[in-house]
């Protein structure tokens, strides 16, 4: 899961925390903290590092606004995502950790931790706060009936193309997969390469798998399947998988792409060399500063018709249920969660908070303009919606995922067999 902003990453590239054997449990979301006095009013907020440089220092100049308005002191911290991961986990479980940190939404992420007893309970800071968020969003973030964070960003997975390229070559957005296939022909034809697949890093397939089943079965079908009321090696999901084989043995993704990073891949569409790139909305900021055309962004296309955004939630902000400074920490959480600090986010961080937000007078690229839109109708409930697998099954389904998909692109598995493996993952 990967995204942008304060990192955020979705969206979607981890396996989740094994935490097994971890103990204890959240104090109650109406105490105040052990600490007195100045120690009570400073506080660590732990945050991934984000890729651009200069979000940091937004964020740092942003969150000194809440100091003085407070009084409350923040070292704020940055990590990258992968040792973040391992870290986080052991200074949580050894009460160490940050008084408050971003960690993603969902099952796989916040809920893990949330299991384990390392989160604080923010069930009683929601109805004192009334921080507007929007009721699937906070679901994300609500486990065994308790809610525990705040959801964050919003995000949403499709295919961004190179609209100049397609002009030129006449070829339309597709709008079904025979409009995919007829593109990908045409493109190759011209010597570009039609889509920028990466899968070196592993969480690309769940990307993948994600957009393509989303839009082969929709949100009511993804539902059935994360709930287990579907198996993962119904037809559905063979044909998801195969796809994907299918598109990389007809030369439509690069060559090799299991030996392709991600910024690699991106790099090849900002170039211009790369018709398509499948990945999510967070690209968006990179986009407009690489891209010297103009790019579209579409759902996957369905089998029968047009496709449906596969949505999901970025890292938001937690209180660890260890921290002896509960009141600054929920005075940094209600900051991050207001209504003005959504508008500041997506003024300066270019990402989508997951509450309604004032867009009167916002200047925003086109594109993200587009992308402000469509999540705008998904969170309206006005169109249907898929879902980011990673982020909502274990890690154990993860990994099997993950090498399934490797697999598939690598021509090492058969879609039969990958699929099989999803099933067993799922019953573990």
């Amino acid at each position: 899961m990967r995204s942008s902003g304060v990192k955020v990453w979705t969206a979607a590239a981890a396996l989740g925390l094994s935490l097994a054997g971890c103990t204890g449990g959240a104090p109650s979301s109406s105490g105040s903290g052990g600490a007195t006095g100045a120690e009570a009013r400073s506080i660590r907020y732990l945050v991934e590092q984000p890729e651009d440089p200069t979000t940091l220092k937004k964020l740092e100049s942003h969150i000194q606004e809440f100091e003085k308005s407070s009084g409350i002191t923040v070292k704020l911290e940055a990590m990258p995502q992968d040792s973040m991961r391992t870290v986080l986990q052991t200074q949580l479980r050894s009460g160490d950790g940050p008084d408050v940190f971003n960690w993603g939404s969902g099952p796989g992420f916040a809920g893990a931790l949330a299991k384990a007893g390392l989160l604080y309970d923010l069930t009683g800071a929601y109805k004192k706060y009334k921080w507007p968020v929007y009721g699937f969003a906070k679901e994300r973030v609500t486990f065994g009936g308790k809610t525990y964070g705040v959801p964050g960003e919003m995000e949403t997975l499709g295919l961004f193309y190179n609209k100049d390229l397609f002009s030129k070559l006449g070829v339309a957005p597709p709008q079904d997969l025979a409009d995919l296939q007829a593109a990908v022909q045409k493109i190759r034809a011209s010597g570009v390469t039609p889509i920028a697949v990466s899968d070196k890093e592993g969480w690309q397939g769940g990307h993948l798998l994600s957009m393509a089943l989303s839009s082969e079965v929709g949100s009511q079908g993804m539902a059935e399947l994360l709930d287990g009321k579907k198996s993962w090696d119904s037809p559905e999901v063979v044909r998801a998988l195969q796809l994907w084989q299918d598109l990389n043995k007809s030369g439509a993704l690069i060559k090799s792409p299991t030996s392709v990073g991600y910024d690699n891949a991106n790099a090849l569409f900002y170039s211009g060399d790369a018709a398509m790139v499948p990945t999510g909305s967070w690209l968006v900021t990179d986009l407009d500063k690489n891209a010297d055309f103009k790019v579209g962004y579409i759902p996957f296309p369905g089998p029968d018709g047009p496709g449906i955004f596969t949505g999901g939630l970025g890292s938001g902000p937690f209180i660890s249920a260890g921290t002896k400074k509960t009141a600054a920490a929920l005075k940094l959480v209600d900051f991050l969660a207001s209504s003005a600090n959504a508008r500041w986010t997506v003024e300066n961080l270019k990402t989508i908070p997951p509450t309604a937000v004032d867009t009167k007078n916002l200047k925003v690229s086109p594109l993200f303009g587009q992308v402000l839109k469509d999540v705008s109708q998904l969170s309206g409930g006005s169109s249907d919606f898929g879902y980011n697998i990673d982020v909502m099954e274990s890690d154990v389904f993860n990994k099997a995922m993950y090498d399934g998909v490797q697999g598939i692109l690598s021509g090492q598995s058969s879609a039969t067999d990958v699929a099989q493996s999803l099933e067993a993952a799922s019953k573990k």
